[in-house]
């Protein structure tokens, strides 16, 4: 699989303008254009700081869930945590959409008490996998929202039982791949031959998921294989 990192591109756009070498030296390609400095717009605007709690990425613990005795994620059920999840972040954020869609509640509303949610249950199949290094399991699970938009969510017990959310993501997913300790997020980007891929990590002092590199990818992830274990072929 090919990568093209934003620093790649860059790369090659500074090639193009310092013009071709040969055995001769370098040689001029001609005109090229006046090159500017970037222009900053909007300089003196700024947005104003999250307010606490406000953070989507930040990890918390979630409100309303027994303690887990034995630490592990796998006797977890998982429409209870996202259910819990969801009505503690729509009730913290006052349906700004800041921390979770303002559709997701309805969205849940679909799952029934069978084991899986029903077949309307747009709570998509956990996985386990163990992403903090620890050798404990963490829970990982996407509620789709409008059948482009999902909400993706991270969870992992902590020392003490308690069941926090260490990563939450809005996003169109055209791919979740887990490797190691690394959970990568695929997405369209505004160039159909390319998707976004955000890569992100275990974060030991911040108690969370961070994202750690940001890439441009030219392999398309299979759409049928949401949140596979295994890395996803290049598509065409």
């Amino acid at each position: 699989m090919h990568r093209t990192p934003a620093v790649m591109l860059l790369a090659a756009a500074l090639a193009a303008s310092a013009g071709c070498a040969d055995v001769e030296g370098l040689r001029s390609e001609g005109d090229l254009g006046t090159v500017h400095a970037p222009r900053t717009l909007w300089k003196n605007i700024r947005p104003a700081p999250p307010e606490p709690g406000q953070q989507p990425g930040a990890a918390a613990v979630v409100p309303g869930l027994p303690k887990v005795a034995d630490l592990s994620m796998r006797g977890v059920d998982t429409l209870d945590v996202v259910r819990a999840d969801i009505t503690a972040a729509t009730a913290q954020d006052g349906g700004t959409g800041r921390l979770v869609d303002p559709r997701a509640v309805q969205r849940l509303a679909l799952c029934t008490q069978a084991v899986d949610g029903g077949p309307d249950c747009p709570v998509r199949p956990r996985v386990l996998h163990d992403l903090t290094g620890d050798g404990r399991e963490e829970l990982i699970t996407a509620l789709d929202i409008d059948g482009r938009l999902s909400e993706l969510r991270v969870y992992t017990v902590r020392d003490d039982g308690s069941i926090a959310r260490v990563l939450s993501r809005r996003a169109v997913l055209e791919g979740v791949e887990v490797a190691a300790e690394h959970l990568a997020v695929r997405e369209p980007s505004s160039n159909p031959e390319y998707v976004a891929v955000s890569d992100y990590v275990w974060d030991h002092d911040a108690g969370s998921m961070s994202l750690e590199q940001l890439t441009l990818d030219e392999c398309r992830a299979v759409p049928d294989a949401p949140l596979s274990g295994d890395r996803s072929p290049c598509a065409r």
